[in-house]
């Protein structure tokens, strides 16, 4: 299982080089290491691949902006909508999610959104709906 699971993790890294490569390599490599790990805990090899793209791409960010983008979804008090599926990366949310904005006070200029679904905190990609990230 460790053997598999290096295996995932070391392919989802380097399957995705297109999202490490307008952001700071370090972060992105420890977002995909870490996401492909999450992931392949919830979803197995595919759990793996999505996760560690979603982790390179968040990764992406300085740890002061993704400081500045959780602290802001933390903060706004949204509406909560309940649903069947469980939130999970990789996954996309239903229509019924409704996604907002980061503004430019934050800091960060990012195609991400947000959403809060199941009382929990989500970044969002939002063409695909797909969760990147799980604010905990």
């Amino acid at each position: 299982m460790r053997k598999s699971l290096l295996t995932i993790t070391c392919l989802a890294a380097f399957a995705m080089p297109f999202a490490a490569s307008a952001q700071s390599e370090a972060g992105a490599a420890a977002g995909a290491t870490t996401g492909a790990i999450g992931g392949a805990v919830v979803g197995g090899p595919v759990g793996a691949v999505v996760g560690g793209a979603a982790g390179a791409i968040i990764g992406g960010l300085t740890a002061d902006q993704s400081r500045q983008v959780r602290q802001y979804v933390i903060q706004q008090e949204r509406p909560s909508v309940r649903v069947q599926e469980q939130v999970v990366v990789g996954q996309p949310l239903p229509r019924t999610v409704e996604l907002y904005e980061l503004p430019p006070d934050v800091g960060v200029q990012t195609e991400y959104r947000y959403g809060v679904v199941n009382n929990q905190r989500v970044i969002v990609e939002p063409g695909t709906r797909r969760v990147v990230e799980v604010i905990r």
